[in-house]
C-alpha cells in the first residue's frame, strides 16, 4: 500500500518585490512621490508558500525555483527557511542575478503597476524539477508566461511547462496552474498547450480574456461563462476565476459555483499586490484538506481580502480561522 501523500510543492517564479507606495501613478514624463518602500516576497510560488505558512497550513511546504548567488537570493532562502518551508530544490546560479520586480502601488486605490526583471528565473528549466523524491499531494506551478525556458514549444507541439506538469501528474501529484497578466506574443497558444496537464487553473478576468481572445467585464455572469469555456479547452478538474466582483468555479462533470466578494469598507484595502496568490493559497489549502468547492472558494475569497490589509503580498494574511471570520464581519455584497 502506497503511503498517503501530504503537502504542497510550489514551483516557478521566486522574485524579490521592491514595493514602493506612491501618491499617484504619473503620466509619462511626469513625477510622483514615493512615501515608503520595502523589500518583500514576489512570484506565485513564493507568495503561495508564505501565505500557507501564515495560514498555519498543517502540511509540509516545499519550493522549486532558481535564485542568484547574491544578497536577494540569500534573503529569499532565509525567509522561506524561517517559516519551515523546504528549500532543497530552490537552486542557486551564478549566471544571473535573483529576479526582482519594481512594484508601484497607489496609496489611495491599492492599484499596482509592475516593472519586472526576469533574472535567474529565466534559467529555470525542466531538469530542475524533481518529483521522484517528493511525497507532496499538490504541485502548484506559477506563472505561465513568466519563465523563459519553460514557455517554449518543443518539437512535438507541446511546451516545456506542459512537460513539467505531465511529470508531476505521472508522479501522483495533483497540479494547479496560475497565469500572469502579460499580453506577450503567443500567450494563448502557450497557455492552451499546458491546460491538458492542469487539474486546476487559476486566473483573473484579464488573463481569462486573453486566453479566450475576448475582453471580459469581470462581472460574475461573465466570469462563470468564461470559466465554463476554459474548462472545455482541456483543464481536468476545475477552472477558478476571480475579479473584484467575486469568484467562480467551473467543475468538470459538475455545476458552476459563484461567490460574490466581501463587502469591504472603502478604507480597508492598503494594496492589492499578491491578492490573486492569496486567493490561490486559500483554495489550495481547502483542496489539500478535502473541502467541498463552496468552502474552498470561501477561504480563497477571505484570504484575498486579508491580503488587502497590507501593501505587501503576504504580511496581511491571517490564520485560517481568522481569514474565514472576515466573512461574518463583511458579508458578501
Amino acid at each position: 500500500m502506497k503511503p498517503q501523500r501530504s503537502g504542497l510543492l510550489a514551483g516557478g517564479n521566486f522574485i524579490v518585490d521592491q514595493l514602493k507606495l506612491v501618491d499617484h501613478y504619473p503620466e509619462q514624463d511626469r513625477l510622483a512621490f514615493v512615501s515608503s518602500q520595502s523589500r518583500t516576497n514576489g512570484g506565485g510560488p513564493y507568495n503561495v508558500l508564505k501565505d500557507l505558512a501564515a495560514m498555519g497550513a498543517p502540511f509540509p511546504l516545499a519550493a522549486i525555483g532558481m535564485v542568484g548567488d547574491d544578497e536577494n537570493g540569500r534573503w529569499i532562502r532565509e525567509d522561506l527557511a524561517a517559516r519551515g518551508i523546504d528549500t532543497g530544490q530552490l537552486h542557486v546560479t551564478n549566471e544571473a542575478a535573483t529576479s526582482y520586480t519594481d512594484v508601484f502601488s497607489v496609496e489611495s486605490t491599492g492599484r499596482r503597476t509592475f516593472f519586472h526583471q526576469p533574472g535567474a528565473n529565466a534559467l529555470l528549466e525542466p531538469a530542475h524539477f524533481d518529483f521522484s523524491s517528493s511525497a507532496a499531494k499538490l504541485f502548484h506551478y506559477a506563472y505561465l508566461m513568466l519563465l523563459d525556458r519553460l514557455d517554449r514549444f518543443d518539437g512535438a507541439g507541446s511546451t516545456a511547462a506542459a512537460s513539467v506538469l505531465a511529470r508531476a501528474r505521472a508522479a501522483g501529484l495533483v497540479t494547479s496552474v496560475d497565469m500572469v497578466s502579460a499580453g506577450r506574443a503567443g500567450f494563448r497558444e502557450l497557455v492552451l498547450a499546458a491546460l491538458p496537464q492542469a487539474d486546476h487553473l487559476f486566473g483573473n478576468e484579464i488573463e481569462a480574456g486573453l486566453l479566450l481572445d475576448q475582453p471580459l467585464d469581470g462581472s460574475l455572469p461573465d466570469l462563470a461563462e468564461a470559466a465554463a469555456r476554459l474548462l472545455d479547452l482541456g483543464v481536468n478538474d476545475a477552472v477558478v476565476l476571480h475579479s473584484p466582483a467575486g469568484a467562480v468555479a467551473a467543475v468538470k462533470g459538475g455545476t458552476s459555483h459563484v461567490l460574490p466578494s466581501l463587502k469591504l469598507p472603502a478604507d480597508f484595502s492598503k494594496g492589492a499586490t499578491g491578492a490573486g496568490d492569496a486567493f490561490a493559497a486559500g483554495y489550495l489549502h481547502g483542496l489539500h484538506e478535502g473541502w467541498p468547492m463552496e468552502r474552498r472558494l470561501q477561504l480563497a475569497t477571505c484570504a484575498a481580502a486579508a491580503c488587502l490589509r497590507h501593501p505587501s503580498p503576504s504580511a496581511g494574511i491571517l490564520p485560517v480561522a481568522d481569514c474565514l471570520a472576515l466573512e461574518s464581519r463583511f458579508p458578501s455584497a
